[in-house]
């Protein structure tokens, strides 16, 4: 297991580099664009330091590669299972305060078409979102717990089992009941 640790920080240190010199950037301009120091850049590289979820996507947004390719293997090595992520390694965000936890399930290429979510509320937690791009829905499906959906004022209580489409190009929430409660959540761009 030591091993896999090793040569996953290996092969991560190793394409961060090479996205990096690709883009023609240095460590300071990097450091820069990604919000993260150029001394933490530079142990990356060099695999002496473990980034965190975070600082790997900020990394991966200002390079401009998939968040996934950095660990995957060439596509004629992986045959038909396009890529696998194992629950440790699946991105976490945790909205302040908020009493939900946010697990991304969609790979990044999707984002603003097609997103999945794994939602895990606290028994009084919630997730309020701005209004995305026009034309946006999402679709809740509630997988224990219930939850109360509203978008543009109009609120719906939405139990175990229980699957609701609507409108997220307005102010919209999403909130436990009073339980834990746990939902998959598609969002699908215009």
């Amino acid at each position: 297991m030591n091993d896999d640790k090793h040569e996953i920080s290996e092969r991560l240190a190793q394409r961060l580099k090479e996205a990096r010199r690709s883009n023609r950037l240095s460590l300071d301009a990097l450091s820069s664009l990604a919000g993260v120091s150029k001394s933490m850049l530079s142990q990356i590289e060099r695999g002496e330091s473990s980034p965190t979820v975070a600082t790997l996507w900020n990394l991966t947004r200002a390079l401009n590669v998939d968040f996934s390719g950095l660990l995957d293997v060439g596509p004629n090595e992986r045959g038909p299972i396009r890529e696998l992520i194992r629950s440790e390694q699946t991105p976490v965000i945790m909205s302040k305060g908020s009493g939900c936890e946010i697990r991304i399930l969609s790979a990044p290429e999707t984002v603003g078409n097609v997103e999945i979510y794994d939602l895990q509320f606290k028994p009084t937690g919630s997730l309020i979102s701005e209004p995305h791009s026009n034309g946006c829905i999402e679709n809740l499906t509630v997988f224990n717990g219930e939850l109360e959906v509203t978008t543009d004022g109009q609120s719906e209580t939405v139990g175990e089992g229980d699957t609701i489409r609507y409108e997220a190009d307005k102010p919209h929430s999403i909130k436990a009941t009073g339980e834990q409660s746990r939902a998959v959540l598609i969002v699908q761009g215009s």
